[in-house]
C-alpha cells in the first residue's frame, strides 16, 4: 500500500512593507479625493486598502501622519509630474524662441496634467482649504518661487505679487478640469477645452505678469487666434 505523502509545509506569508504603505497611501487618495480630510481615518483607510488596522497604524501611527504624508506624495507629483517634468511634447513649443519656449511649455504641461489627473488637484484643493498654514505647502510654494524668480529676472513685472498670483492661477488651473469632466463627451473635446484653459491663462500672464516686449512669438501666437 502506498504511503502517503506528507503534507507540504504552509507557506509563509510573503510581507512587502513598501507595497503596503503605498497601497494604504493610494487608499487614502482615493478618500481624499471623494471627501476630504474629513472623511479620512486610518481604519477606513485600511479597509479600503485591504489591511488591517493593525498594519496601517504600524505604517501611520496616527491620522494626521497619514493625512501629511498623502499630501506629501500628491506635492512631490504636482512638481515632478506636472510643473517640472522633464519633457513634454506641447504645440508649436519647437516653434517658440529659446527664451520662450519656457513659458509657453510650463502652462501647457501643468494644465495638461491637471486636466489629466483631477483626482490629484481635488486631493491638493481640500488640503489647503482645511490648511492652518496653507502657504506652507510645499507644492505652492515651489510655484510661487518661480514666480518670484520670474519677476526678478528682468522678464517679468517687477510689482507683481508672487502670493496672491499664485492663488489665482493654481485655483483656477485645478478648478477647469470639473468644468472639462462637465462637457467634454470626448477626448478631442477634452483636448479642446484644455487649450482654451492654457490660452486664457497664457494671455493672464503675458499681461498681468511677464513684459510682452520680451516674448514677441508668444504675443502672436496668442493675436493669431483672437
Amino acid at each position: 500500500m502506498a504511503k502517503k505523502s506528507a503534507a507540504a509545509p504552509e507557506k509563509k506569508r510573503v510581507r512587502n512593507p513598501e507595497a503596503t504603505r503605498e497601497a494604504i497611501l493610494k487608499a487614502a487618495r482615493t478618500v481624499l479625493s471623494e471627501d476630504g480630510p474629513e472623511g479620512l481615518s486610518v481604519s477606513r483607510v485600511a479597509n479600503l486598502a485591504g489591511v488591517n488596522r493593525g498594519t496601517a497604524y504600524q505604517h501611520f501611527a496616527t491620522r494626521e501622519e497619514l493625512l501629511q504624508a498623502t499630501a506629501d506624495w500628491v506635492a512631490n507629483q504636482l512638481i515632478s509630474q506636472g510643473i517640472f517634468a522633464e519633457a513634454f511634447d506641447g504645440e508649436n513649443t519647437s516653434k517658440l524662441p529659446p527664451k520662450e519656449q519656457p513659458v509657453f511649455e510650463t502652462i501647457e504641461r501643468v494644465v495638461n496634467f491637471a486636466v489629466e489627473n483631477p483626482e490629484l488637484g481635488r486631493i491638493w484643493l481640500f488640503g489647503m482649504l482645511g490648511s492652518e498654514d496653507p502657504a506652507g505647502d510645499l507644492f505652492f510654494n515651489r510655484y510661487k518661487k518661480g514666480i518670484e524668480t520670474l519677476a526678478q529676472s528682468g522678464a517679468g513685472r517687477e510689482d507683481v505679487d508672487p502670493e496672491p498670483l499664485s492663488v489665482i492661477i493654481l485655483a483656477g488651473i485645478f478648478l477647469w478640469p470639473v468644468w472639462v469632466q462637465a462637457h467634454a463627451k470626448s477626448k478631442r473635446e477634452q483636448a479642446k477645452m484644455t487649450k482654451r484653459f492654457s490660452r486664457e491663462l497664457l494671455r493672464l500672464c503675458m499681461y498681468g505678469t511677464l513684459k510682452p516686449q520680451k516674448y514677441p512669438k508668444l504675443v502672436a501666437l496668442l493675436k493669431g487666434e483672437e
